[in-house]
Parts: C-alpha cells; structure tokens; sequence
C-alpha cells in the first residue's frame, strides 16, 4: 500500500470541510492515459481503497498498458484504541489518506482497448467512496 516515506508532521487535523471547498483546479484533466476516472464529490481515498482499485484495473486489463494513479495518501489519521479514556493526548498514526477534490482525475489507463479500459475504470470505481464519471482525453 502506499505511504509516504517522510512526513513533516506525524499527526495532521482532520480538517473535514477544507476538501469540499470549490472544484479541483489542478489535476483536473486527463494528461499521461488515453481515459481515466474522476470523483464527483469530495472525499478521504485510503491507501487501501487506492490498492484495491488498481488491483481490480491490472486483473481486469489481463495486465496489459500502463496504469497511471495521480494522487498520493500524504496525511495520516489517527486513532486511539478501544476503551480508552478522554485525554492522553492524540492517538497514535493508523493509515493514511488522500484529501480529493470534486473533479480531480485519480486513475489514467493507456496503452488498451478503449472498451477494455472502459470496463476496468467502471470495477475500479466500485472501489472508490464517491461517485465517478469515467472520461477521455480531449484532442
């Protein structure tokens, strides 16, 4: 699964509403694949949900062309355990997260059958919070 292999901070906010805020303005189109997926709403994609995705695209594609993955979990989320107590500081690092934007491409595929690929981005956003929209590269 993804992580990130140095953080600035080990603990982040959660700042819910921040993502919500506007439409993503980078990010936004399809640049490396010929098609790709964009999330419609604002949500927190997991490393897990990101693995799970692109593992269902690769058996899909029978793993063939190249799969691109445009965002990163950067931020941590914490959890403390069950049953304990309020105070004790903050909990410590469980998993970490990708803040998206409505409109922000996450999956590109290239190098496939467009129906193919069509297909593997349709299971692959099954995988995925938030409702997507599959799109094409404008030439």
């Amino acid at each position: 699964m993804l992580t990130p292999r140095k953080t600035k901070f080990r603990r982040y906010h959660r700042n819910r509403n921040a993502n919500a805020k506007g439409v993503a303005q980078k990010n936004n189109t399809v640049t490396f694949g010929d098609i790709g997926i964009i999330v419609l709403d604002p949500c927190e994609l997991t490393s897990r949900q990101i693995e799970a995705a692109r593992r269902v695209m690769a058996r899909s594609t029978k793993r063939g062309g190249k799969i691109f993955i445009k965002v990163f979990p950067h931020k941590s989320i914490t959890t403390k355990g069950a049953e304990v107590p309020m105070g004790g500081g903050k909990g410590s690092p469980d998993y970490f997260v990708a803040d998206i934007k409505p409109g922000t491409v996450v999956f590109e595929i290239k190098g496939v059958d467009i129906e193919v690929a069509r297909k593997a981005l349709k299971l692959a956003s099954y995988k995925l919070p938030s409702r997507c929209k599959i799109i094409t590269k404008e030439i």
